[in-house]
């Protein structure tokens, strides 16, 4: 009798509803993924992250906003996250100087995307749709990438 190994790459996705609770969900799947899949070592970063993420989608957006996590052969992980407003914030924007700027010290908010910048290897993001005439503005979708096996102090921005 031979032995099954799983594989390398899998793909978790998720449609969460416009729901202040969404944040925790997304925190708690991403969690059993990782943990099932014995990537402990970039948890709470994906976690921290995608949590930011999706808090975003909820304050910004009015619908629903979906999930997706994607393990790479090379051991990365990509988390996608697709809301329905089509403004691509920075980091995230088309021009690598484009950066969020640090929340102040006594400020409520204005932190996630910072540490998007801080912690993951690599970001993007783009609108969904084309922008025609009969285009309703399907919205935008960030990524982020951490782990795998990369070249210490390598960071880069993909749009």
């Amino acid at each position: 009798m031979g032995t099954v190994s799983l594989p390398d790459t899998w793909v978790y996705a998720l449609r969460l509803p416009h729901d202040p609770r969404a944040a925790r969900v997304a925190r708690m799947t991403v969690r059993a993924a990782l943990s099932s899949h014995g990537r402990q070592e970039i948890l709470d970063v994906v976690e921290l992250l995608t949590s930011e993420l999706i808090t975003n989608a909820y304050r910004h957006t009015n619908g629903p906003a979906s999930l997706r996590l994607t393990a790479l052969a090379d051991g990365r992980l990509r988390v996608g996250v697709w809301d329905r407003h089509p403004g691509i914030p920075a980091p995230f924007g088309e021009t690598p100087w484009d950066s969020a700027r640090p929340a102040t010290p006594d400020a409520e908010q204005g932190r996630g995307l910072h540490l998007v910048q801080e912690y993951a290897d690599s970001w993007g993001g783009w609108p969904i749709g084309d922008g025609g005439p009969l285009d309703r503005g399907a919205g935008k979708l960030l990524w982020f990438e951490v782990g795998g096996w990369k070249a210490e102090g390598s960071r880069k921005v993909v749009a």
